[in-house]
């Protein structure tokens, strides 16, 4: 989800920095409504040809509505770590878009929480601890998935 609101941020001809896209995502949901950025997703998601379609960056209750009336075998699942582990882990990405001091991702997650964050995670039918490596993730994500598809 995050990838149409930096789409949206340098179409308007920005910088594509953590202040900018979050000053645009504020934007859309000021004017568009809380659920602005999964209904630009949901025509996306329209066009994929597949049975199972994950979608990363949900971060309020609107936008989880929205899913859920557009899909019925809608499911959330909460993937959480810690923010030390977050935070370390998005300075080794450094995308342009990404926070440049731990204060910046204290802020930035202050943000996401004014958006609904909270209540969204409230939601999720299943929760993928994500404070290993990426084989522990694909391992625990991968039972998740066995669990949706069991449960359907």
């Amino acid at each position: 989800m995050g990838d149409v609101v930096v789409e949206e941020t340098k179409r308007r001809g920005l910088e594509t920095n953590d202040e900018n896209v979050g000053k645009v995502a504020n934007d859309l949901r000021r004017k568009e409504g809380m659920d602005a950025i999964a209904r630009r997703c949901v025509g996306r998601i329209g066009l994929l040809d597949s049975p199972i379609v994950i979608v990363n960056g949900v971060r309020g209750l609107d936008e989880v509505k929205l899913f859920q009336a557009e899909f019925k075998d809608f499911v959330l699942v909460e993937v959480r770590a810690p923010d030390e582990v977050r935070y370390e882990r998005i300075m080794k990405r450094a995308r342009a878009d990404d926070v440049k001091d731990f204060q910046q991702f204290l802020a930035r997650g202050r943000r996401e929480d004014s958006w609904g964050l909270g209540k969204a995670i409230s939601m999720a039918r299943y929760v993928i601890d994500n404070d290993g490596d990426l084989r522990a993730l694909e391992a625990r994500a991968s039972e998740v998935l066995r669990r949706v598809e069991a449960d359907s």
